[in-house]
């Protein structure tokens, strides 16, 4: 098309102009692609570990009082419980004393609730702990060590991989050892707290109420959280954090439209002449318009696919540095982004040039060709 390759032509001729303005674009996409990327990814993986327990509710004693063992099989009724024992303590550990969090569990629960790194799981009655992977880090404990807990030192038998926050327990920096040692060192009965692991995720509503429909009938006994909704506002924020990111990134391209608005602004005056001599031999003003609007377009699209690419790679950088793990970027609603930063690219570099665009076909031929 012949006003195609005008537009070209007209670029070219002002080639460092052009080259400013498409630096304008190229930042303004990086910025949306990377920042979107990013909040996507970032989005995609804590949303991957807190599906995990979008199926559980967690029952605590209303009060100081512990969970009953009568009010447990009430709850187990309802779906699978795990009872969990917990308590802080000091412990000592390769020689240093340091406050950690002891869980009582029973032997057959834990690898339900967590994963092993290194070692193995308590078996029934053990009188062996495990600790979690960060205690392990920072104390350089192994398998067969022994810790100093209460009076007792129980040996090491494994190392659970980590599991990061929790809403149930927080495995991390704790040491976890069977229901049985627990109770023989802090004398305690009942439970502090009962994981309900529910099959489907639809049911948990119904779950929750009927476990308090068991065992609040009287009076307030226990209180259950249900994690499925606490799962769905964090998501909520993630995607409040993700849309702010990408508005940052579209501040950038407004400042480059600007850019581009001065460059066909200028472009417009300097070619009133040039206007003037196409309008007098015939030239539409639709096919002036047209001209104008393909250079903003070709701007556009050389910035957004460019700033594209860049903030493609940038966000498998900041992925791999920040995540440790790259294959959130190959989502197809990460992949999106690369498309919505090239059609904010195009959009705003068009958006600017239809001023321009408008006056150059609004120019009178005669006063164009009479313009010095």
């Amino acid at each position: 098309m012949i006003f195609f390759e005008f537009a070209k032509r007209n670029l070219a001729r002002h080639k460092f102009r052009s080259v400013l303005a498409i630096i304008g674009i190229v930042i303004g996409v990086l910025a949306i692609t990377a920042l979107g990327i990013l909040g996507n990814s970032v989005q995609l993986a804590v949303s991957e570990q807190l599906c995990m327990i979008g199926n559980e509710l967690v029952v605590y004693p209303y009060g100081e009082e512990a969970i009953s063992d009568d009010n447990f099989e009430k709850i187990e009724k309802v779906a699978e419980a795990i009872p969990v024992q917990s308590m802080g303590d000091k412990a000592t550990l390769n020689g240093e004393s340091t406050f950690v969090m002891v869980y009582g569990m029973r032997s057959e629960d834990i690898p339900k609730l967590l994963e092993k790194e290194a070692g193995q799981f308590l078996k029934h009655g053990s009188l062996n702990c495990m600790v979690g992977s960060r205690l392990a880090d920072n104390y350089e404990l192994r398998v067969g060590e022994r810790a100093a807990l209460q009076s007792q030192k129980p040996r090491i038998v494994g190392i659970l991989a980590e599991r990061g926050v929790g809403f149930d327990i927080n495995p991390d920096n704790a040491i976890i050892v069977s229901d049985k040692m627990f109770d023989s060192m802090y004398n305690t009965t009942g439970y502090n707290s009962v994981i309900v692991k529910v099959e489907k995720i639809e049911d948990v509503e119904g779950a929750k109420e009927e476990i308090e429909a068991r065992l609040n009938k009287k009076e307030e006994v226990v209180m259950v959280m249900e994690l499925k909704m606490i799962v769905e506002g964090i998501k909520g924020l993630f995607n409040t954090i993700s849309i702010f990111l990408l508005g940052i990134g579209a501040i950038s391209l407004v400042v480059a439209g600007v850019s581009i608005l001065n460059v066909m602004m200028m472009s417009t005056v300097e070619r009133t002449k040039e206007i003037g001599v196409m309008r007098a031999i015939g030239t539409s003003k639709r096919e002036i318009l047209r001209m104008f609007l393909f250079e903003s377009l070709i701007l556009g699209a050389i910035g957004g696919v460019i700033g594209a690419i860049l903030g493609f790679g940038t966000g498998f950088l900041v992925d791999v540095l920040i995540l440790h793990e790259a294959s959130y970027l190959f989502a197809p609603s990460s992949i999106l982004y690369v498309f919505v930063g090239i059609a904010f690219g195009v959009g705003t570099s068009v958006l600017s040039g239809l001023y321009p665009a408008w006056r150059a076909s609004n120019l009178k031929p005669i006063e164009a060709l009479r313009y010095e």
